[in-house]
């Protein structure tokens, strides 16, 4: 695995290359947060094939890898931020140069079916990326959103602190790793398997009911995913209630998964599918303090030097 690299600081006025490497892109959805990005005070490009749809793709697999690629190489684009996510990225990560990314050390932001992305870009391409909002929803970079995303790309600002909900105490730092549950879990056995030693592990997910949220944790645990993380840090885990079986909550599920790790333990915290979601350096540092039920971002997602 390559060293960590962090990418790139861009500053106001950077063009900012749309692209869509998983599910199909809504237009209005697309043109309500170019002009979001751009009142933000950044330029934006897509290509005017990014609405391009194949079922549940955003067109076919040569299209999306063309995509991605000419972004990531083309030298005036600064930063790239995906549309949404939905599904697609396992389909084309072993098409992609890893060591075109790394030498291009641009920044790139998503969720959702992006963890995947992420994930093979820290285990290939050895660089950070920023779990954050997309362009999915019409209002996915109003207010403090699209602020944070802004301090996320430039490396400007203090160090964020994000608070949640105390589960269980303790304190833990390390690199934040994952993003969504299922995506995690489908990177097992895969080159870019998500790599949690010593790491805080970030989860969420939407519309995934609690046995299945069960049976994806139980995954996790018997792979070892658990065994030397330095802390779970939860956030939304939206729609995932089962009225057939209400008295299975995930609360329940993490309680019974997590508590007997030792490590502290934090629930509710402001990412993934909820009304926030807010940006993380994917690989940076940060420290859990279970006590306070909070999160302290000590290292950004990218560099000014």
């Amino acid at each position: 695995m390559p060293a960590l690299r962090r990418p790139r600081a861009i500053r106001p006025g950077a063009r900012i290359a749309i692209v869509a490497p998983a599910g199909p892109v809504d237009p209005e959805a697309l043109a309500a947060g170019r002009t979001a990005l751009e009142r933000l005070g950044f330029e934006t490009v897509a290509r005017p094939d990014i609405t391009d749809r194949d079922g549940y793709l955003a067109g076919s697999d040569a299209r999306r890898v063309e995509e991605l690629m000419t972004f990531v190489r083309d030298p005036e684009v600064d930063a790239i931020v995906c549309a949404r996510g939905g599904y697609g990225c396992h389909r084309i990560l072993e098409a992609l140069d890893a060591e075109v990314f790394r030498k291009a050390a641009k920044p790139l932001v998503g969720y959702s079916d992006i963890t995947t992305l992420l994930l093979w870009q820290r285990k290939r391409a050895g660089l950070l990326g920023i779990h954050g909002p997309m362009l999915e929803k019409k209002d996915s970079l109003g207010g403090e959103a699209g602020s944070a995303l802004v301090r996320a790309l430039q490396g400007t600002g203090p160090p964020p602190r994000y608070p949640g909900r105390r589960l269980a105490s303790g304190w833990g730092e390390g690199r934040l790793v994952g993003g969504s549950l299922t995506v995690c879990v489908a990177s097992l056995g895969t080159p870019w398997e998500i790599d949690t030693r010593d790491a805080i592990l970030m989860l969420e997910d939407v519309t995934e009911l609690p046995y299945r949220i069960d049976r994806m944790l139980q995954q996790l645990r018997a792979a070892g995913k658990f065994d030397r993380v330095a802390g779970i840090a939860l956030g939304a885990f939206t729609d995932c209630e089962d009225e057939r079986h209400p008295e299975w909550t995930v609360d329940r599920l993490f309680e019974e998964v997590f508590g007997a790790l030792g490590v502290p333990v934090v629930a509710d915290l402001p990412f993934g599918h909820g009304g926030e979601n807010r940006p993380w350096p994917f690989a940076g540092r940060a420290a859990l303090d279970g006590a306070r039920g909070e999160l302290e971002i000590l290292e950004s997602a990218v560099t000014t030097r």
